[in-house]
């Protein structure tokens, strides 16, 4: 196979994203299944699907709807997209009505609605582009924000009519603020009421976050955009929610403003401040919501008197570190049964009323509940994830079987199954428990196959993926240059039962002479509280170490591991993982690729950093100890230097490219010799045809270079 195909393929299909059905909703009566899918998988464009009577359907094609050029999106929009990691076009986001038969969904930033049970989508006139359009839960009425502003229409489009207009430009309506949507997970700033008449509402003001800006200077006609960014110890944006009706009337929620002293968990920095609005939810019971101080120590479950504004806990949780939740939860079932999570041993898990999960569970996320049944994914292997039911006659009952990384979406007595397999991507529909169709995954193949081999190394028993070249012979006495290519951090794992664009990318890498080794260490999700907490006051070190560890223990076993030729790549986390691993480690790393890397953490946001390294103004030993800029300054001849290649997008609004600059700059200052290569026009995700598939191509290059392979 030619060298350069796999990179165009890994291009082309958006790392394999392009082609796999998402978004699943099940309507009430199990009766039809939506879902988002791009066309095939080298063609960007999404329709609308429905699955119904066991055959799909499109039910709204760009192709035939939009106007044709490139997406002209609002600034909403587009950060929306970012945030969520978007790469595709077209419908790439819609939201349902109670029963599903009413659908919404932005489109250019044009609102268009259609119906599940026939008939073409019409659009909607609206006063400006659209961002996260729904129906009101008897789809009568769609409610969608334009310009910051809160407006709602009938699905006739008549009576299009504001209902909350920010009072001054740094405040919106019904959107999150940049730490909801990036680092928290709270996509949505509106929830609509059971009854239709009202809606639980968002307001952010970010006129207190500090402004910083962003520019490319490959286009320098071009202004620099401004951004609210709120880094370690600086001023998060103020949210705050009211309920507000159909007819315009609008009832502040009385959220708490601080947590009583005397309740609170103690550390050496206390921040007492409500400031985090977690979660948000309206169902039977009234609206929900989740709130958590600054330090991140104390969350309190609060429903709302939509009539008054005044709340009342539903629970109150502390922790000595921090108090994090599964997705999804809280959640109440549908006669009100709260599910609501705890820690039982090391684990996170849930209760449901007064029943607990069974020990040894590591509950991910809570899917939702379809009358009083229960659906939500643990991991009892963390390389596993399965789906689990609870209802009140058969108790918890394990759904999935088949090693992977499953979830779902459940409505009436149909589940749907996304399984992520070794052997690839499955969708599979159940009725009453049995399987009764497929919802195709139209992705290519990729054009190596990934052979890991799964291996628990170390005193840790530290899970790793082993890619070794399929031509490599065993026995040979032929020695492999090492490429580790993990991502190590907080909030994803590599290393599971799932095959994944990553897996094929470390496939690749071992098909050119290269032993490929991927580790989750101390920091990563499902293994547990304290497994997570050991990266507390040190970012950088207990990961790095269970690197080295891995690697080590890796050679012992196979003799095919030359530690006399090591490199590490990564981007994000990884990226900084990587250039950590040749500052602070060369006699072990000869040579990194570091992809947008965080290397100065105070530069990062408050929710991520805050939650690890406590405020940097009380605790900068920790600030100092988990940035790279104070080793990069250390003189030549104080330490050996290795070949680093430093890349990063010049519009990335995440990991900002000052990340970049800094190091290059302190590194130059101490006459260590790097390599910088900017990416113009791009941002923290790097997907793009000719950019993509050219950087896996240049690290080829590098690695083959440092490391003589």
């Amino acid at each position: 196979m030619e060298i350069t195909a796999f990179p165009r393929q890994f291009a082309r299909t958006r790392r394999f994203s392009l082609g796999v059905p998402g978004q699943f909703t099940v309507s009430a009566d199990g009766e039809r299944v939506l879902f988002v899918r791009s066309v095939s998988g080298a063609d960007p464009r999404t329709p609308l699907w429905l699955y119904e009577n066991g055959e799909e359907r499109i039910l709204a094609d760009p192709a035939t709807l939009a106007e044709p050029g490139p997406e002209r999106l609002s600034d909403e929009e587009r950060t929306r997209r970012e945030r969520a990691r978007v790469t595709s076009v077209g419908v790439v986001a819609y939201a349902t009505d109670r029963e599903a038969r009413v659908v919404a969904f932005a489109l250019g930033g044009a609102l268009w609605v259609v119906r599940t049970d026939g008939g073409t989508p019409w659009r909607l006139h609206t006063t400006g582009p659209v961002t996260d359009p729904r129906p009101s839960p008897d789809g009568s009425l769609i409610a969608y924000v334009t310009g910051g502003a809160l407006r709602v229409v009938r699905t006739d489009g008549s009576q299009d009519r504001l209902l909350a207009e920010p009072e001054a430009p740094e405040v919106t309506y019904g959107l999150p603020d940049h730490v909801a949507a990036e680092s928290i997970g709270r996509s949505r700033g509106y929830w609509w009421s059971p009854a239709s008449d009202a809606l639980l509402v968002a307001r952010v003001d970010t006129s207190m976050v500090a402004r910083w800006y962003i520019s490319d200077p490959s286009d320098p006609a071009q202004p620099p955009r401004s951004v609210r960014y709120p880094a370690a110890g600086t001023a998060n944006a103020e949210t705050s929610l009211r309920v507000v009706t159909v007819d315009g009337g609008h009832t502040p929620v009385l959220l708490p403003e601080r947590a009583p002293e005397e309740n609170a968990p103690k550390g050496l920095w206390q921040d007492l401040a409500f400031e985090y609005v977690v979660s948000a939810e309206w169902e039977g019971v009234g609206p929900v919501i989740s709130v958590q101080t600054r330090d991140q120590r104390t969350v309190w479950i609060l429903r709302a008197d939509p009539a008054t504004g005044a709340v009342e806990p539903l629970s109150r949780h502390t922790d000595t570190h921090w108090v994090e939740f599964p997705e999804g939860a809280p959640l109440h079932t549908a006669s009100g049964v709260p599910v609501l999570p705890y820690i039982q041993g090391d684990a996170r898990s849930i209760r449901i009323g007064e029943v607990p999960a069974p020990a040894g569970l590591h509950v991910r996320e809570v899917l939702g509940a379809v009358g009083e049944q229960v659906y939500f994914t643990a991991s009892e292997e963390p390389t596993e994830v399965h789906v689990w039911s609870y209802g009140p006659e058969r108790g918890f009952t394990r759904v999935t079987d088949e090693p992977g990384v499953h979830s779902a979406a459940a409505g009436g007595d149909t589940l749907v199954l996304d399984s992520g397999t070794p052997d690839g991507r499955r969708v599979t529909v159940l009725r009453d428990g049995r399987p009764v169709g497929r919802i195709a995954v139209l992705s290519e193949e990729p054009l190596v196959t990934p052979r890991p081999v799964h291996l628990a190394l170390g005193e840790r028993e530290l899970r790793s993926r082993l890619h070794l070249p399929s031509w490599y012979e065993p026995g040979s006495g032929r020695r492999l240059p090492v490429l580790l290519s993990p991502y190590a951090g907080p909030g994803l794992q590599v290393v599971t039962q799932a095959r994944a664009w990553y897996t094929a990318v470390c496939q690749w890498f071992a098909e050119q002479g290269f032993a490929v080794l991927a580790t989750d260490g101390r920091g990563t999700p499902g293994r547990g509280v304290e497994w997570q907490r050991a990266i507390v006051g040190d970012r950088l070190m207990p990961v790095l170490t269970d690197q080295i560890d891995a690697l080590h223990a890796a050679a012992e076993r196979y003799d095919a591991l030359d530690l006399a030729r090591v490199g590490i790549r990564g981007w994000s986390f990884s990226g900084y993982l990587a250039a950590g691993a040749v500052l602070h480690r060369p006699d072990v790393f000869h040579a990194a690729v570091a992809g947008a890397p965080p290397t100065d953490r105070r530069l990062y946001d408050t929710y991520w950093e805050e939650r690890y390294l406590g405020h940097p103004d009380v605790q900068p030993d920790a600030y100092e100890r988990s940035s790279l800029l104070p080793y990069a300054e250390r003189p030549y001849a104080e330490q050996l230097s290795r070949p680093l290649l430093l890349i990063h997008g010049l519009i990335d609004d995440n990991v900002v490219p000052a990340h970049t600059l800094r190091l290059s700059a302190a590194l130059l200052a101490a006459g260590r010799p790097h390599s910088v290569l900017p990416l113009p026009r791009t941002g923290h995700l790097v997907a793009k045809e000719g950019v993509a598939d050219q950087l896996l191509l240049r690290e080829l290059d590098f690695f083959r270079r440092s490391l003589g392979a």
